[in-house]
């Protein structure tokens, strides 16, 4: 427990990192000033191809990625800076996302020197959209029971299946995929590769999945006989789960884990102040406060394990779980705080975004893992289990 702690001690920003933000925060006065509060509550959920274009122009898309490959070539805390400013005010940048914050590093890492060259210019480019594909029917949780399969056929591989819940899958380019290679389900997280597949090759298939607020952020892939080239692979063939699980501390320990909410928080703050009844809710603001900062300082922490080399699972995990229950908890506590008080004027902005993230909310503690799961992580982290 104490060797856990010890990674969250408090540590500031560099300089350097601090000094990119008045950068970052004129380019999104400049490009994001006329869009409201209920599409900004989107927040990385939000798909803008061009907007991740003009990203892309001013070098950050891939910030972390070699120079040699079109990034930027800095270090993870600059990247914490950027994604915090993005975040902060609800950017629309789904479109890179997944793209930037694991499939690059992934490629980077894993990756053979031509896939280097062909996947990571593009990434840094915002021409090459990525999403996960893990998550299976009837699968539930358990990444290890994936079912999806390839099969080596004339010098080739063959890959049959489906993924569920796979984030803007209709609307990429690629997706970085977990699949079986050998064996049967028995034999769990051994036998199991990941593939980039070209989601425009025959035989690949997507249906967007419209959830309640109306969007359709999430859909399904279907593979059907696709035919993929050795250079498909990622890594050694039967080490993809080695390869997934360092790929899911990316994923986890970003600050996207701790600002999903933040849109609609900044909001309400605006509405207390133009209605003179901020006093009314200093103990709820207290809290919150409290609890983002506390958060925060957890996700810089694990950012330095990122930028010292380090893949930490168990330490993403445990940012992810406690920050899903604090962005769960700010639509369901304004929402009250709104109806505790009918004579207060209505704001349709505020209400809009209230009711966005009360929809969506339900979500933010099963993607990137189930909080059971991440529990499960923990505990064995912590040697109990």
């Amino acid at each position: 427990m104490a060797d856990l702690l010890d990674n969250f001690r408090f540590s500031p920003l560099p300089q350097a990192a601090e000094a990119f933000r008045a950068e970052v925060k004129a380019f999104l006065t400049l490009h994001l000033k006329d869009l409201p509060a209920d599409r900004r509550s989107r927040s990385w959920l939000g798909f803008d191809a061009q907007f991740s274009r003009h990203l892309a122009d001013r070098g950050w898309v891939g910030v972390t990625l070699p120079a040699r490959y079109g990034g930027a070539d800095l270090d993870a805390y600059t990247r914490f800076v950027l994604v915090e400013e993005l975040l902060a005010v609800g950017a629309p940048v789904a479109a890179h996302w997944i793209a930037d914050r694991q499939s690059g590093p992934l490629i980077l890492k894993y990756g053979s020197e031509a896939q280097k060259s062909f996947y990571l210019p593009k990434i840094c480019q915002a021409q090459a959209f990525f999403c996960i594909g893990m998550s299976e029917p009837n699968a539930g949780s358990d990444l290890a029971s994936v079912s999806t399969r390839v099969d080596r056929v004339n010098g080739r591989w063959r890959l049959n299946g489906s993924k569920i819940w796979t984030t803007n899958g209709h609307q990429c380019h690629y997706a970085i995929a977990l699949v079986r290679s050998s064996g049967t389900g028995e034999d769990r997280s051994k036998g199991l590769s990941q593939f980039v597949i070209d989601l425009s090759l025959p035989g690949v298939s997507t249906r967007p999945i419209v959830d309640l607020s109306g969007d359709a952020h999430f859909s399904e892939l279907f593979f059907n006989d696709v035919v993929l080239n050795d250079d498909a692979l990622i890594g050694a063939e039967g080490q993809g789960w080695a390869q997934v699980t360092a790929e899911l501390a990316f994923e986890r320990s970003g600050p996207e884990r701790v600002y999903s909410s933040i849109v609609l928080l900044d909001r309400w703050i605006e509405f207390l102040r133009s209605t003179g009844t901020a006093s009314n809710h200093v103990a709820t603001l207290g809290r919150f406060v409290a609890h983002l900062a506390t958060l925060r300082h957890m996700a810089i922490a694990t950012t330095g394990q990122l930028a010292a080399g380090l893949s930490p699972v168990v330490e993403a995990a445990l940012v992810k779980d406690i920050a899903t229950e604090f962005e769960q908890s700010i639509p369901a506590i304004i929402e009250g705080a709104l109806g505790d008080d009918p004579q207060l004027p209505i704001d349709p902005e505020l209400y809009r975004a209230a009711a966005y993230l009360s929809q969506m909310s339900p979500t933010f503690s099963l993607r990137g893992g189930t909080r059971e799961i991440l529990r499960g992580m923990i505990a064995r982290g912590l040697g109990l289990r």
